[in-house]
């Protein structure tokens, strides 16, 4: 690998540890640049600037999303299965590499974020409402919007990722599992719950 490559790698991964830990605006490009063992003209070199390296990190962690949610919905498993699936590989996301799934999810970004990385937030929800509609045309998922239920399930699942990126919980703790069925319950339609396992 050309040293020009390792540079841009050793960059990409101290910025995504920076923004994720100390957060974007505090994370300055010398204090970057330091933490990269770089000069900071460096950082030039190979972005355009602070939010541009942002947006190129954002986008990465989005891509590797839309895979995951599109990989768990085939073959066409039931619903349950599928977003199962997905909150497993988020969980496991979090457990290797905790950096990844704090700035696809967990850091408010907001207008941060460029057309392209905008683009790609909306075909990562739309991956995942697609799975909620599949649940909804089976009858397992409750009437409303799947856009709506999609988010509840996400905020859910959240909960873990959350856990298990901030080292609170490993990838196989008990709670991962209560937050995966719970997630499920948030969106279940109640004339199924009888026979699901999570009837109260």
């Amino acid at each position: 690998m050309r040293q020009s490559d390792l540079t841009r790698q050793r960059l990409v991964r101290t910025a995504l540890e920076l923004f994720t830990t100390r957060g974007y605006y505090l994370t300055t490009t010398p204090l970057l640049a330091k933490k990269a063992g770089v000069a900071e003209g460096t950082i030039y070199r190979h972005f355009e600037g602070k939010q541009h390296l942002l947006n190129e990190l954002y986008r990465a962690a989005a891509r590797w999303a839309v895979k995951l949610v599109k990989d768990a919905g085939e073959p066409r498993a039931p619903a349950r299965e599928a977003l199962a699936a997905v909150a497993r590989a988020l969980v496991d996301g979090a457990s290797r590499d905790p950096a990844v799934v704090r700035i696809l999810l967990l850091t408010p970004l907001g207008e941060l974020l460029d057309d392209k990385s905008r683009e790609l937030a909306r075909e990562l929800r739309h991956a995942i409402e697609g799975l909620v509609a599949r649940g909804k045309a089976e009858g397992a998922v409750r009437v409303g919007s799947a856009e709506v239920w999609a988010g509840v399930w996400l905020a859910v699942v959240g909960h873990a990722v959350e856990k298990v990126a901030g080292k609170d919980w490993s990838a196989d703790h008990a709670g991962v599992g209560l937050v995966i069925d719970g997630a499920w319950a948030a969106i279940r339609n109640d004339a199924n719950r009888q026979g699901d396992g999570l009837t109260e």
